[in-house]
């Protein structure tokens, strides 16, 4: 028998609402503190079923929230395209219960026109998204880098011209530096289509977006903030503790590094590990739960690569709070 025509999401997908939602800063949008990436695990390399059976899984588990970018796969596009068989296949009828992002910002094709934050790079982007994932409009739209070189006002506009079309209900940024996000926020809300989100990388070893002040000032303004890489690719977890495993993503070295243990990277995550052991958690349940206790975040970023590691993530909505004894600890462990 053909899957494909049997899928029905749990009719239980929202039992959990009270703890899972969370308000995205001053806008009627509520998203699951859990979101789910499409950045690794959903491109062309990637089994289908498996990313089908890991979609099933966050969606029949109140996770609402799939976030992609022009540029996610590999190869670029691809997890897109695989979006678009997801709701063809899957979720066509639950359209209206999803919130479906993407991005554009990174180098995607040839040229001068491929890449970073112009009006003509930004347009081409959103309608090729669109036509992969078999989508009419994405609900979030962001500018996915910072752009030195091109007018903020250019990209800015072409973000408020993005909605006006229709081709996205919402704007974000990515990674832009607080004084563009202060233009920015200002910008778009003197043209109507207010910053309703800010994604940045918030972890246990990577603060800077609360060190320079950005969350503060989206806190502020009532902007929502969404944290990726929030285990730092793999670092805040039990994977690296013991030695690098052969099958791991930094024993391949593309993305992650064998230098990221050094310089008593592994001194301090090992002591990360003994904090969580204390509050009868893993590593990667702590630093989930961490990243949500800071005022101002609204979601955590967490890719999957199987349904297992989406269910350890998700624990993290009913973790013990932080009292100042262990917020301490965790304190002094990071700054070392």
């Amino acid at each position: 028998m053909d899957i494909k025509t049997f899928y029905n999401a749990s009719e239980d997908r929202y039992a959990d609402s009270d703890a899972l939602y969370c308000r995205c800063g001053h806008s009627g949008v509520m998203l699951p503190k859990i979101s789910l990436g499409f950045w690794h695990n959903f491109g062309g390399n990637d089994p289908y079923e498996r990313s089908r059976a890991i979609t099933h899984y966050a969606f029949d588990h109140g996770i609402t929230h799939f976030d992609l970018a022009n540029n996610y796969g590999p190869p670029y596009g691809t997890a897109e395209e695989t979006m678009g068989h997801l709701i063809d296949d899957d979720f066509r009828r639950y359209r209206d219960e999803l919130f479906i992002s993407s991005k554009a910002g990174y180098d995607m094709w040839p040229g001068p026109y491929g890449n970073w934050g112009s009006r003509k790079y930004l347009m081409a982007s959103i309608d090729q998204s669109l036509k992969r994932m078999h989508l009419d409009y994405v609900d979030l739209f962001y500018s996915h880098r910072y752009d030195p070189e091109t007018p903020l006002e250019e990209t800015l506009q072409t973000l408020v011209d993005i909605v006006r079309q229709g081709k996205a209900l919402y704007i974000g940024i990515s990674r832009w530096p607080l004084e563009a996000l202060k233009t920015a926020y200002e910008y778009l809300k003197a043209h109507d289509c207010p910053l309703l989100i800010y994604q940045g990388r918030i972890n246990l070893i990577d603060r800077a977006p609360i060190e320079e002040g950005i969350l503060d000032y989206c806190r502020e303004k009532g902007i929502g903030f969404i944290s990726f890489s929030p285990l730092a690719q793999g670092l805040l977890t039990d994977r690296y503790l013991n030695g690098i495993p052969a099958d791991s993503r930094m024993a391949k070295g593309k993305f992650l590094k064998k230098d990221a243990l050094g310089d008593g990277r592994l001194d301090m995550i090992r002591q990360l590990n003994e904090i969580a052991a204390e509050r009868s958690e893993k590593l990667a349940e702590m630093a989930l739960s961490w990243i949500l206790h800071q005022k101002g975040v609204t979601s955590v970023l967490c890719g999957a690569s199987s349904t297992a590691q989406l269910e350890a993530d998700l624990k993290c909505v009913h973790a013990d709070p932080f009292p100042d004894d262990i917020l301490e600890k965790i304190e002094k462990t990071g700054t070392k």
